[in-house]
């Protein structure tokens, strides 16, 4: 997909400010620095709509980025170990619940985990938690050219195994380096957002 259009709309941190345009939304979650901006960045092809910081846990608001006037990219806070205190963690729970378990415009969500690392434990429950709303989840395994090809399978085959992925989810490699996975990636959204 060609973006010729990518904005943010708003940074919501409750239902009141969520946008009220009727367009889809593809929500993105993951782990405190597992490079959710950077796969924004490499989708759009722009440098810095999302911002990559080096201090995890810098996204506190729910994100809304409108993409060519006919979808938006949710950003939600990272979970995980961002030193923040457990306050402003129980905060963005409870900001990221009501967004997941209120939002009619919500297509489907992209979990973003760290193909060199076994998913996490917060990664389990954040799979568990979108499972429970009945939302369709593809599971981005980003980082794919920090790995030897000969690994890739087994890295898969771990992420799969950890979140007992169930058949009708996606599993796609990503790089935002190399640019690898972008065409599964906008195939798949493409399916959610018609």
């Amino acid at each position: 997909m060609k973006v010729n259009h990518a904005e943010l709309v708003i940074s919501a941190v409750s239902q009141q400010q969520y946008p009220e345009e009727p367009m889809p939304e593809i929500a993105l979650a993951g782990r405190s620095n597992v490079g959710k901006s950077s796969f924004i960045n490499k989708l759009i092809q722009r440098k810095a709509l999302a911002r990559t910081s080096s201090k995890p846990g810098k996204t506190a608001t729910l994100n809304f980025y409108r993409i060519n006037e006919s979808f938006l990219f949710v950003d939600v806070p990272g979970y995980g170990y961002a030193k923040v205190s457990k306050k402003e963690k129980a905060k963005w729970g409870r900001m990221m619940e009501e967004y997941f378990s209120t939002r009619d415009h919500l297509r489907m969500v992209v979990m973003i985990v760290d193909i060199r690392h076994d998913p996490s434990e917060d990664d389990e429950l954040m799979y568990d938690f979108l499972k429970h709303y009945n939302l369709p989840i593809t599971v981005i395994a980003t980082k794919l050219d920090k790995i030897k090809k000969g690994q890739r399978s087994k890295q898969l085959q771990r992420i799969m195994e950890v979140l007992e992925l169930e058949p009708e989810d996606t599993l796609i490699p990503f790089s935002a380096e190399t640019g690898e996975g972008v065409e599964d990636v906008w195939r798949t959204i493409k399916a959610y957002i018609q």
